[in-house]
């Protein structure tokens, strides 16, 4: 096994921790003990989103970095007379994903094992074969033998179920697999984006955010948003990398290790077009790698920071990920830290006058 450094031990925590939307205390924590030392100030608001503040000069534009803490999982619904689990997505998912995969569940005993199941293939006609497995069909199975086993050991309705996987190097060292890149890779983004500012002189109030809820509706970026009451806003996340098999550049352009992708349009958001020109411009100006990408459908918290008060500058700076809403992602270490260095630089450059010359068209 590769041996971690500093950074890689700080993914590993963060994508270790379980936390789907409405249960971030443990990932909330995560980024709490690695972003602390390099802030002035760290709350949260009233639904758990942690803020982090770091001021460069004081009365300077409010400057927010947001990744989500929260990741897609599933709720326990109902224990059945035989033990078996129904459970509710929690966030995306697609139903071929699910079948055979090793979940936790988080309870007040401790966390329980169990595994996605359905009804066997092999006594299905031969119609119903070829077809997915609804996911009102699935159920977790626990090895439980009764209803009272499954409440011994602490299971109840509500409580969190998390996909199970270890977070792994690649062969190719920079190639990183993980559940929940989606999204502590923005987690780990803010964490760094203020530990890149530490020593510098740079004339804004930095706030570093890890959001909850992103996933059933960017709800934590809507809070903090409203507390913090920012001037620019850049919202973190994963993106689709367009790079493996099948897939054409029409309909996924961006390749991991190629640099962070610049979002120009999703559902939730059209991108500030002078925050983004000064975005570009400060990655052409440091060489810094970057890939515009448009994305149909989905969106990121800046959908929700962009709404705020009168309205605020922002964008959506991703990484190209594969296999999202899955048990196991993988991304490129590179387009992280280029991701880090971007934002920081541009950072430094964010003064007053610069906001206040951004055009929207």
């Amino acid at each position: 096994m590769t041996k971690l450094d500093e950074t890689l031990t700080m993914l590993k925590d963060l994508t270790d921790a379980k936390g789907i939307p409405g249960n971030e205390k443990e990932p909330r924590d995560i980024m709490r003990k690695y972003i602390t030392p390099f802030a002035d100030e760290v709350m949260t608001d009233g639904l758990g989103s942690l803020i982090a503040k770091k001021i460069g000069k004081a009365g300077g534009p409010k400057v927010m970095v947001a990744g989500h803490l929260d990741e897609v999982g599933f709720m326990i619904t109902h224990i059945d007379d035989r033990g078996f689990l129904r459970f509710q997505t929690v966030g995306g998912w697609w139903s071929q994903v699910m079948l055979a995969q090793r979940v936790t569940i988080v309870t007040s005993k401790g966390d329980v094992t169990g595994v996605i199941g359905s009804k066997p293939p092999h006594i299905l006609p031969p119609e119903a074969r070829k077809k997915p497995v609804d996911i009102k069909d699935m159920f977790i199975d626990i090895g439980a033998s009764s209803r009272e086993e499954a409440q011994e050991w602490g299971v109840r309705p509500g409580d969190q179920v998390v996909p199970y996987f270890e977070f792994t190097v690649m062969n190719n060292e920079k190639m990183l697999l993980a559940k929940a890149w989606d999204n502590r890779i923005g987690c780990a983004i803010a964490i760094d984006v203020l530990k890149y500012l530490k020593d510098a002189d740079h004339p804004n109030v930095v706030y570093g955010v890890g959001t909850v809820q992103e996933e059933v509706g960017l709800r934590g970026a809507k809070t903090s948003a409203n507390l913090i009451q920012p001037d620019i806003g850049f919202g973190v996340d994963v993106g689709i990398a367009g790079d493996t098999p099948g897939v054409t550049e029409k309909e996924a352009l961006s390749k991991m290790g190629k640099g962070p992708q610049i979002i120009l349009y999703d559902a939730s958001m059209i991108s500030h077009k002078g925050l983004r020109d000064l975005v570009t411009n400060v990655a052409d100006e440091m060489e810094i790698p970057y890939q515009f990408d448009s994305v149909a459908g989905g969106g990121t918290d800046s959908g929700a920071i962009h709404l705020t008060a009168q309205g605020v500058p922002a964008l959506s700076i991703t990484i190209a990920t594969r296999y999202i809403h899955s048990h196991a992602a993988m991304l490129h270490r590179d387009d992280y830290e280029n991701a880090v260095k971007l934002i920081g630089e541009v950072i430094k450059r964010l003064d007053s006058d610069t906001v206040n010359k951004l055009t929207f068209d």
